[in-house]
């Protein structure tokens, strides 16, 4: 399959339905608190209507992002009878499910599994050029899509280009089909902890225009580490020394990095007061707003100063809600300080479980979806020394905690809960280089590689049958042995969970309708 759309833009009429157009004054994301007023102004003020949805048995969702591709191997889908080479170091514990066996590193995961499904059979069908690769993956799983925009490359697609078409994010298209309430006074969609650090693509509003961008929120504290990866404070490096004690992480004069800068993993709250964004004094201040926007009357006839001021209006409004509801003590969403110990304590006291119970709070307040990144994943070297002592005890402790408090709080059957990466890793382990040094100068431990053929994807809540292990790879943990689906399916699922209908479409700034699924819902799930 070739790199790019499976049609050119407005060649399939079941992709592009007829349809009229209204004002839509809600605004999906808010990058627009940290931009000027010349960049409000110039956002559309129009786009598609929303047609009655049927209702989903999903309020919320919750996207967990393994940034770098998990090992299907150390996670969900063991292989304890192939040989080490396949198998590797680690053994398995039985699940739940009678005869599904986990990895041996996720007890508390698996101990749970009564609360979740494991799809085992998600796979990229683009190219193998794109398929293995992290930029391509990320844009595929993110944007829900099987290809990549006309004309690009694995490694075009971080870099902007004019004339790309991209198809929005699955984010996106949530802040579009399901806004949140008027009430909430917070975007549809939140992206966190470490938003700075993750500008792959995939991300992006696309087609849909930028006021369905997503809010990206930094919350956790600076890490140090070299190629970081896991959960402050148990995080790494990948070049990690593991033979001179006196180059452990750490502050002393040796040290291969100085890890105290989070060592005390406790999340900071989001700043938006930023030089160059809209202040509460600035957006409160009516007289000086007018005359900055006597500024950028000009140019503009009559009839476009009354729809674009209209939309500021608006949009002025929705910005002084959402820094409001972030600044006020009580009802500050990322105000970890007003959860008990014992919570703080059960989602685990560092940067992915703070994440978790960020995420929490902000489904509470009625954000319809949050992103959670967790980085680290991409496990060509040192694999099994940081997949058993850094990334899967963070994660079996953080997720099983989250459960635990959406299950006990009668949150998890209206909070979908949706945990993958971009692509699975190599059946085969073997080093990135033979004979070569990390930047530590020590020789390469195995690991896994790139592998987009087959990965699991985590489902819990929101209208998901838990309790089910649905697909089969073979024997090596290599391909799909029974149906497998793509990222077009997966953001079909959480469409559907959510409520939002498959003949549901969105127009494009020239008019341009289209529809928002491209796969189909995961049947086994239901």
């Amino acid at each position: 399959m070739q790199s790019g759309f499976r049609r050119n833009c407005g060649c399939i009429p079941s992709e592009h339905p007829g349809l009229g157009r209204r004002a839509l004054l809600q605004v999906g994301g808010m990058n627009l608190v940290g931009m000027g007023l010349a960049d409000l102004m110039r956002m559309e003020a129009h786009a598609a209507p929303s047609p009655a949805t049927r209702p989903g048995k999903a309020k919320s969702v919750v996207f967990i992002f393994q940034s770098g591709g998990p090992s299907q191997h150390e996670t969900f889908d063991p292989k304890p009878h192939a040989p080490d080479t396949i198998r590797g170091e680690y053994g398995v514990t039985q699940t739940r499910v009678p005869g599904e066996l986990f990895c041996e590193y996720l007890p508390r995961l698996a101990a749970q599994s009564h609360l979740f499904s494991i799809v085992r059979t998600m796979n990229h069908i683009a190219g193998r050029e794109f398929r293995n690769e992290h930029s391509s993956c990320m844009y595929l799983l993110n944007s829900g899509t099987t290809s990549l925009p006309v004309g690009d490359t694995n490694a075009s697609i971080n870099n902007p280009r004019s004339g790309r078409m991209t198809w929005p994010s699955i984010g996106s298209m949530i802040a579009y089909a399901a806004p949140t309430e008027p009430q909430v006074g917070l975007p549809a969609a939140i992206e966190l902890p470490r938003t700075a650090l993750m500008k792959y693509p995939g991300r992006e509003s696309g087609l849909l225009g930028p006021r369905y961008d997503r809010l990206g929120v930094d919350l956790a504290p600076k890490c140090n580490a070299r190629d970081a990866g896991g959960s402050c404070p148990n995080c790494y490096s990948h070049d990690d020394p593991n033979l001179d004690p006196e180059r452990r992480p750490g502050p002393g004069p040796k040290a291969w990095w100085d890890n105290t800068s989070c060592r005390n993993p406790d999340f900071h709250l989001p700043n938006f007061g930023e030089a160059g964004s809209i202040s509460i004094p600035r957006l409160d201040d009516r007289s000086l707003l007018l005359q900055q926007l006597d500024g950028l009357r000009r140019g503009f006839d009559e009839k476009e100063q009354t729809g674009r001021l209209a939309s500021w209006d608006a949009h002025r409004q929705q910005a002084m809600r959402f820094v409001l509801a972030s600044r006020s003590g009580q009802d500050n969403p990322f105000d970890l300080t007003q959860e008990s110990d014992q919570t703080r304590d059960l989602y685990g006291r560092e940067e992915w479980g703070q994440g978790f119970l960020v995420a929490r709070r902000l489904v509470e307040a009625g954000v319809r979806m949050v992103q959670v990144n967790l980085r680290g994943w991409d496990t060509h070297q040192n694999a099994f020394r940081d997949l058993k002592g850094k990334l899967l005890p963070s994660i079996d402790h953080c997720l099983s905690g989250f459960l635990t408090d959406l299950s006990d709080r009668g949150l998890l059957d209206e909070t979908l809960v949706v945990m993958c990466g971009e692509m699975g890793r190599t059946p085969r382990i073997s080093p990135i280089a033979v004979g070569g040094k990390n930047a530590s100068g020590e020789v390469f431990t195995p690991g896994r590689h790139h592998w987009g053929d087959v990965f699991p994807c985590f489902f819990a809540g929101g209208g998901i049958q838990p309790g089910r292990i649905i697909g089969r790879t073979d024997a090596q943990g290599g391909l799909p042995m029974t149906e497998a689906y793509t990222p077009e399916d997966l953001a079909a699922t959480i469409f559907h969970c959510l409520g939002i209908g498959p003949d549901r479409e969105f127009h494009d700034a020239d008019g341009r309708p289209y529809r928002i699924y491209r796969g189909h819902p995961i049947h086994a799930l239901f």
